[in-house]
């Protein structure tokens, strides 16, 4: 039976981290690669038996690629503070390794935001993968690269994603600040088109096209919010040009 290597990316989760390492037990190995943590995050993840790789954060390619160096397992789950995998999801997994059709599967995550899961707010992802096909870049939405074929997983995984109105948003600034350092490097423009446009069409893509209206008050928070959040990346770009950040 090939073996399995978890790795959960952390810092500050210990209201999360429990949850989550209590449902990949069945896994051979679990690597936790901590951003430094000040609360009890580490020790939460020690109590479980995993495997703690203290790493001062820099971007999240860097750590999930440290992490992988640390990992003996044939496979690799990736796996974050937030998330749970079910009884049902934990068989596909070991199925589709034993099998081995494809070199890495794509797993679905339905969000869960104000008390509901989101089904129209979804994403697939690819998450479980063979340790020696797979490496990651990008610095804030990191992209899993695979050099192989990709299958997809049916049961979704329990996706706690936002701890709040304001853990979202601040987020989503996070990111915006991110993404706007990545565009100054590629000398990028900043128009209304950027500013107006794109932030319309991410609404409009979440709420309509992908039935966020469907999800009552929530997807019309989420569809809102992830509008926000690319009017506030070009934004910051602007800020950083003018060195006004």
């Amino acid at each position: 039976m090939p073996t399995l290597s978890v790795i959960i990316p952390t810092f500050n989760e210990e209201h999360y981290i429990a949850d989550a390492l209590h449902s990949v037990q069945f896994a051979d190995e679990i690597l936790v690669v901590d951003s430094m943590s000040t609360d009890k995050t580490v020790q939460i993840a020690k109590s479980f038996g995993a495997r703690v790789l203290p790493r001062k954060f820099d971007n999240f390619s860097n750590q999930k690629n440290h992490a992988l160096s640390y990992a003996t397992g044939d496979w690799i789950l990736f796996v974050d503070a937030d998330e749970r995998i079910t009884f049902p999801l934990k068989k596909e997994i070991y199925d589709a390794m034993e099998k081995g059709t494809h070199t890495a599967y794509k797993l679905n995550f339905p969000h869960f935001f104000m008390n509901r899961f989101l089904y129209h707010h979804d994403n697939d992802v690819t998450r479980l993968v063979l340790r020696e096909k797979c490496h990651f870049e990008g610095l804030v939405h990191e992209k899993l690269i695979v050099d192989g074929s990709i299958g997809k997983l049916k049961t979704p995984v329990l996706h706690f994603t936002y701890k709040g109105l304001g853990h979202y948003i601040g987020k989503k600034d996070s990111y915006a600040w991110f993404q706007a350092e990545q565009l100054l490097k590629k000398n990028k423009k900043v128009t209304y088109f950027h500013l107006a446009f794109k932030p319309f069409y991410r609404f409009f893509s979440s709420y309509i096209l992908r039935g966020g209206f469907l999800d009552g008050i929530p997807g019309l928070a989420i569809a809102s919010i992830n509008a926000y959040g690319v009017f506030s990346r070009y934004a910051k770009l602007m800020l950083l040009k003018k060195n006004m950040s």
